[in-house]
């Protein structure tokens, strides 16, 4: 059932201008920190490293998560319309295979948007005239925002499930990015959703988590996904749908 869940929804996506949008943000994050890193080389002398800050601070700190929450409301966007919510209900589909195929597809949309930045980010080093070797951090740094991006796609769909306008899901992920960046600031970045992707990235510090440290981050991305998806999928279950 979650596998024909998944191809729906892979199906709703096929012939949608979310692909547009999913390379736009990551190319301008990229062009715009890479520029500012080629003219400002004589403070930037870290070569990756200072690259990573300039383009991470605008892809990780803004651009991703709210990538995260237009896909996110994309996902529900078929739902909230034409009544498809009393449809999607009384079919013989469970409201866990529903949540899920949803949180599954973005979750591969976000690893997809990882590699291509990736990608980016080493070619605007090529041409910027970086020509050391790659950062010893930059798996763990990609691997830790698609964590992150899991547990802010389960919030940001939770968000979207509920609330039948496509950009007020957004805005309150674009508030949330703010609210991460001052739980971040005092030392607190380990403990929400956004904040999560901003250390794991090593968007502001690009210093390496410590074993423990990384434990946390992994154990608290997974309670964070479990609550929040838990709660969702029961939402679904136990409230009246307002279609």
């Amino acid at each position: 059932m979650l596998r024909r869940c998944i191809s729906a929804e892979w199906m709703k996506l096929h012939h949608s201008h979310i692909w547009i949008i999913l390379m736009i943000l990551p190319i301008l994050s990229v062009l715009i920190g890479s520029a500012n890193f080629y003219m400002n080389q004589g403070v930037l002398t870290k070569e990756w490293y200072s690259l990573w800050s300039q383009v991470g601070l605008f892809y990780g700190e803004f651009f991703f998560p709210i990538l995260i929450a237009i896909c996110c409301a994309y996902m529900w966007r078929l739902e909230h319309h034409n009544k498809n919510w009393n449809m999607i209900m009384t079919a013989p589909v469970s409201t866990t295979s529903i949540f899920l195929s949803k949180l599954i597809v973005v979750g591969v949309l976000m690893i997809f948007v990882q590699i291509f930045f990736f990608i980016l980010y080493f070619l605007g080093a090529k041409l910027v005239g970086i020509t050391s070797e790659l950062p010893g951090e930059l798996l763990g740094w990609l691997l830790r925002g698609c964590i992150s991006a899991l547990t802010i796609s389960a919030l940001q769909l939770t968000l979207s499930m509920r609330i039948r306008s496509f950009a007020a899901p957004i805005g309150i992920g674009l508030c949330a990015v703010f609210i991460g960046l001052g739980m971040y600031v005092i030392h607190l970045g380990l403990f929400f959703p956004h904040s999560l992707l901003t250390t794991g990235m090593g968007v502001l510090s690009q210093t390496s988590l410590s074993p423990g440290e990384d434990l946390l981050f992994i154990i608290i991305n997974l309670l964070y996904l479990i609550i929040i998806s838990a709660g969702a999928i029961r939402r679904m279950g136990k409230s009246d749908v307002v279609a």
